[in-house]
């Protein structure tokens, strides 16, 4: 009978382990998801911050070093073609006044 005993002892020990294990497993589990949950919801509301602080006010310095030198380009180029249609419209006039 002190055998039964012993292994019966044996068993419940393991059980009570794997109980706590899952138990512990379990609690790390929950503990992880409620944390990504919480980052996710944080980044969310960073990139909501972040989109409407560039609606109020206007690019941010990043943005505006990236977008100036092509603005900077494109109204060069508008000057040039600006200019080329003045020069045009001043030959055409100059063909069109009689010289006295």
């Amino acid at each position: 009978m002190a055998e039964q005993n012993g292994s019966s002892r044996g068993g419940s020990t393991i059980l009570a382990s794997a109980i706590a294990g899952a138990v512990l497993g379990a609690t790390g589990l929950a503990w992880w998801l409620l944390n990504a949950a919480e980052r996710r919801r944080l980044a969310e509301r960073q990139r909501r911050r972040l989109t409407l602080s560039r609606f109020q006010d206007g690019p941010s310095e990043g943005e505006g070093y990236v977008r100036r030198p092509l603005l900077e380009k494109e109204l060069q180029h508008k000057v040039q073609e600006l200019n080329q249609a003045i020069e045009d419209v001043r030959r055409q006039l100059e063909c069109l006044t009689p010289d006295s």
